[in-house]
């Protein structure tokens, strides 16, 4: 009956977490969806296209700092509270998120340069 219990209260908390995480991320990506009046078909990043170098290195930074490192540091946000509702160690876990926030603040951080040029570093 208690190994029935433990798994009963691992599977809500499961579902808990889950359902937080969902609520938290679709404002995010109804936002994101959200191109205002002017369709963006054809177009990489404000005023350049895809097929330019420059436009091709900013997609990558914004995919990288607005998707891939934000998504990864709220998924090992997840696994560290897993770990330590099993017992184990979340250090691993909380390292990993906030080194990819980091990842994720230093490509905002140089989309901001590529954008402003030489006039963003005085």
């Amino acid at each position: 009956m208690k190994a029935s219990n433990r798994v009963d209260r691992r599977r809500l908390a499961t579902a808990f977490l889950a359902t937080i995480l969902v609520l938290q991320l679709t404002p995010i990506g109804i936002h994101a969806q959200n191109l205002g009046g002017q369709p963006a078909t054809g177009q990489a990043v404000q005023g350049q296209t895809a097929a330019q170098p420059e436009g091709a290195v900013l997609n990558l930074v914004n995919w990288i700092g607005n998707v891939i490192a934000p998504i990864g540091a709220a998924l090992a946000v997840v696994m560290a509270v897993i770990a330590y509702s099993q017992g184990r160690g979340v250090m691993r876990w909380s390292v990993t998120a906030g080194g990819l926030l980091v990842v994720s603040g230093l490509t905002r951080l140089i989309e901001f340069w590529i954008q402003n040029g030489t006039g963003g570093v005085q």
